[in-house]
């Protein structure tokens, strides 16, 4: 093994085993443990082909019986054509135990997108590419170069994505917010409803990703998920965002690994049925344009 891989592998290793110690103390203080199992989107019709399923395969939610919550968070998107992941979790044992439970084969991965450089975000991307190598990883702008550099010698063909990448016909980033601070990128996904932000973190601030998913692709933004990093933050400051989201018209919402109990308790009274509370295994399904 070259020494490049092997620092990369102690670093990931390192990470979940920080990860493991912390999980429990912030699992508490953002209330992840109250949250019962999470309930899914309605489908507008049973899963057949044409429909893009959304399934969360890492977050610290508790959700699918059976599948194991760890800190971090990463999606599957299944398209007619594509298959994306979004982030990978902080622990790539985890990700891939979690992806075997729910049956979904990794080989089948034709893109990977990362959403910024945190472990727990990152940390399950060497387990993918010994599985799944020399596939596509997308980054925002901000990654270390010995990081960018570790990770094409990992198999991967990388694409720092400062503006709004294509991925494929349905599917683009949101192109690197945050600059200057902790950078970061959203992945925006078409459906017959409009269209469907997911963000990682939003450290860059949800309501701000949500405007900008929503400019670039000149549409209405029929549902925002993941993480939205208000974890401690005020219920004014919480409200002020959702008011930001009721002004963008945003239709659904879905928050999840880091946006805390407050924000999700006060998303949920505000958007009612419209919001929906996931944890690992929850699947999000929309109709596409076909």
């Amino acid at each position: 093994m070259r020494a490049g891989n092997s620092a990369i592998l102690f670093v990931t290793r390192l990470w979940a085993t920080i990860a493991a110690i912390m999980a429990n103390v912030m699992l508490s203080f953002l209330g992840c443990r109250s949250v019962p199992k999470a309930p899914e989107l309605p489908s507008t019709r049973s899963a057949e082909k044409g429909d893009i399923a959304v399934t969360i395969v890492y977050d610290n939610n508790p959700g699918t019986e059976g599948l194991t919550p760890a800190w971090g968070f990463a999606c599957i998107i299944q398209l007619p054509q594509e298959t994306i992941l979004f982030d990978t979790g902080g622990d790539g044992r985890i990700l891939l135990g979690n992806m075997r439970r729910l049956n979904i084969d990794p080989k089948e991965i034709d893109a990977i997108v990362l959403s910024h450089v945190h472990g727990d975000h990152t940390g399950g991307l060497p387990s993918v590419l010994r599985i799944r190598p020399g596939v596509a990883v997308y980054i925002p702008t901000g990654f270390p170069a010995a990081l960018k550099k570790e990770i094409r010698s990992l198999g991967a063909q990388l694409t720092e994505a400062e503006e709004s990448e294509i991925i494929c016909r349905s599917v683009r980033t949101t192109g690197t917010l945050g600059k200057g601070a902790i950078e970061e990128q959203g992945l925006c996904i078409k459906c017959r409803d409009g269209w469907v932000l997911i963000t990682g973190c939003a450290h860059p601030g949800v309501a701000d990703m949500a405007a900008e998913a929503k400019r670039i692709t000149n549409g209405p933004i029929h549902l925002v998920m993941g993480g939205f990093h208000m974890g401690g933050q005020s219920k004014s400051n919480i409200e002020a965002v959702i008011d930001r989201f009721e002004e963008l018209n945003v239709q659904e919402v879905g928050p999840c690994h880091c946006s805390g109990r407050a924000a999700r308790e006060l998303f949920k009274r505000r958007f009612g049925a419209r919001c929906t509370l996931p944890g690992v295994g929850s699947t999000f399904r929309f109709d596409s344009e076909e």
